[in-house]
């Protein structure tokens, strides 16, 4: 058998955020970048990234700093479990509030008192 010039495609798929739909709403923890302890965020430069090779969902950006997509985290702990650095940490819910910086932990010290 020849060949007729054919030529074979194969196609693939990447997932993307949102393929398991927005799962923010049901997640009881979520991942917390500590951007002193993050390689790329502390180096300037796109060294590691081992939370968005390994987050199942993409939804860490590989970006300087990576950023999560809260809307999409199942709160998996993936990404805390790989950080060779431990940036990653993981925080109940309802600890944590948005404000003008981004995402932040509260405690129950300090100028961010949980409510």
């Amino acid at each position: 058998m020849g060949t007729r010039g054919y030529r074979y495609k194969t196609s693939h798929s990447l997932s993307g955020p949102g393929d398991g739909g927005k799962t923010g709403s049901w997640r009881i923890q979520r991942p917390v970048i500590d951007l002193e302890r993050c390689t790329p965020a502390r180096r300037g430069t796109e060294v590691c990234f081992i939370c968005w090779l390994y987050c199942p969902d993409s939804v860490i950006s590989r970006t300087i700093p990576p950023v999560i997509d809260y809307e999409y985290c199942k709160g998996c702990g993936i990404c805390a479990e790989e950080c060779p650095t431990k940036a990653i940490t993981m925080i109940d819910e309802a600890d944590a509030y948005q404000d003008d910086e981004g995402l932040q932990a509260c405690s129950t010290e300090g100028p961010r008192p949980c409510t």
